[in-house]
């Protein structure tokens, strides 16, 4: 292929981990000062202070937002925000908070659409929420399993839970939101959540609010309370429920039996 025929920029969406400073990777970090310009796809001004002493170009995708704008719409001029300057030529880097291919929908639709548009597209992971999770909580998902789901998306499909397993509902400070417009639930949303958790776990089942520390001089929101208390408690996008096993898991006997026929075989 003749060079000349070859589209030149390129796109590197990175994530920054959760807490400032301390989860980023060399390779993010590279990708953001190489870049001839960054877009920031966070919401805190002491993170993209952050991210500017690293390059002079830090452009914030934050004012894309309104209150009266569905975040569908907000997501798909990120993508063609980047996608302009990658078009120019540039090499573009996004970076976002965590991972930036775990609860973010314009980081793959960005990557995706480039690549189909013959461009250099690259993602480089990060330390998630999730991650975070997983260590202050101290939950091992191999250990009893460990189911994700976004928490209005879990309310408007019929899931099947196993409530022997950790269930974890992403966004429940957005419960109940059918058209991507808010930023907040409310008692009512939470309690419809509530009842629909009261089909596999007891209403007095201990479940947990959490949110990862975003500085490092902060400590992690961890607060533990009844499952039937959830409709009380004031939250914020950020927060996740994290509901522990409330059974045990039940041994599939058959299955050990045919197992153990297919050993003695051996």
């Amino acid at each position: 292929m003749n060079d000349l025929a070859v589209p030149k920029g390129s796109l590197a969406c990175v994530g920054i981990g959760i807490t400032l400073g301390s989860h980023i990777s060399p390779l993010a970090r590279s990708h953001i000062e190489t870049a001839d310009v960054v877009f920031a796809g966070v919401s805190d001004g002491i993170v993209e202070l952050w991210l500017k002493k690293m390059h002079p170009d830090v452009r914030s995708l934050q004012s894309l937002y309104g209150p009266d704008i569905p975040r569908m719409r907000t997501y798909r001029k990120m993508v063609e925000t980047m996608l302009t300057e990658v078009r120019r030529g540039k090499r573009v880097c996004g970076a976002f908070y965590g991972h930036p291919g775990v609860f973010a929908w314009a980081p793959h639709k960005a990557i995706a659409q480039a690549r189909r548009e013959g461009y250099t597209a690259h993602m480089e992971p990060g330390i998630s929420s999730s991650d975070c999770l997983y260590a202050d909580l101290g939950i091992d998902p191999g250990a009893l399993g460990c189911q994700h789901y976004e928490t209005s998306q879990f309310m408007l499909y019929r899931r099947r839970i196993d409530p022997s397993a950790w269930l974890l509902l992403w966004q429940v400070g957005l419960a109940g939101d059918l058209g991507s417009r808010r930023f907040d639930t409310r008692p009512a949303y939470l309690q419809l959540l509530v009842e629909l958790l009261c089909r596999d776990y007891p209403p007095n089942h201990t479940v947990i609010l959490y949110q990862a520390a975003t500085l490092p001089v902060q400590s992690p929101k961890i607060e533990r309370l009844a499952l039937a208390e959830l409709p009380t408690m004031q939250l914020s996008m950020g927060d996740t429920l994290a509901v522990p096993p409330a059974y045990s898991m039940r041994p599939a006997d058959d299955i050990r039996a045919r197992l153990g026929e297919l050993g003695s075989l051996a």
